[in-house]
């Protein structure tokens, strides 16, 4: 902002205010990409504008740590609104979990044919199971670039939030406990932020 200011006097007016750093937590893989499955090509091709609701929806996993072991939170997100329109918990992280995730979703909108699906190369995503539930509803299949994160920023700003607003703020005897957390989370405070629309 163009004010001269010393690191020293941040950090102590952030201690007046009790104003702390969050710091990131040791990184988990969650993409198996080593697999047999169909690989679909890169669609979205880093284009997450859409001019409307149900054009582009793009997916992904998590995962939370509780005392009684790593919980995985898959989720969707609509591309036009950011807003996440389906999501499913899960303490295996296994094609169940990323198909519940999707059937909410589908539930929820009811999307048109060629409403572009976009994930990573997971073999959650490329299993058959999952890619017959997207032919079923007419999806256009697309999947990341191996190994780049970039393709699904989108997905992963969501996941950031919710680690550095939540997940990283707190710590959960029991997997049930995170669960109720994070449902609070995305539904309370995550989906009414200011400039969300009602799509």
């Amino acid at each position: 902002m163009g004010l001269p200011v010393g690191h020293r006097r941040v950090g102590r007016l952030m201690g007046e205010n009790g104003i702390k750093i969050i710091r990131t937590q040791k990184y988990k893989a969650t993409t198996d990409s080593n697999h047999t499955f169909n690989i679909a090509p890169n669609l979205l091709d880093q284009d997450f504008s859409a001019t409307g609701p149900n054009q582009k929806w793009a997916g992904d996993i998590s995962y939370i740590w509780t005392s009684e072991g790593w919980l995985y939170l898959a989720v969707i997100l609509d591309l036009y609104s950011r807003r996440v329109i389906g999501w499913a918990i899960s303490n295996r992280m296994k094609k169940d979990l990323a198909i519940r995730a999707l059937d909410m979703a589908v539930a929820l909108r009811q999307p048109p044919e060629d409403c572009i699906h976009h994930t990573d190369r997971g073999s959650q995503y490329c299993s058959n199971e999952y890619q017959k539930r997207l032919s079923k509803h007419g999806f256009k299949v697309s999947m990341s670039g191996k190994g780049n994160c970039y393709d699904n920023s989108m997905v992963e700003t969501f996941f950031k939030s919710i680690k550095a607003e939540l997940i990283w703020r707190n710590r959960w005897d029991t997997r049930r406990q995170a669960e109720g957390a994070i449902f609070q989370y995305i539904n309370g405070f995550y989906m009414n932020r200011p400039g969300f629309t009602g799509e």
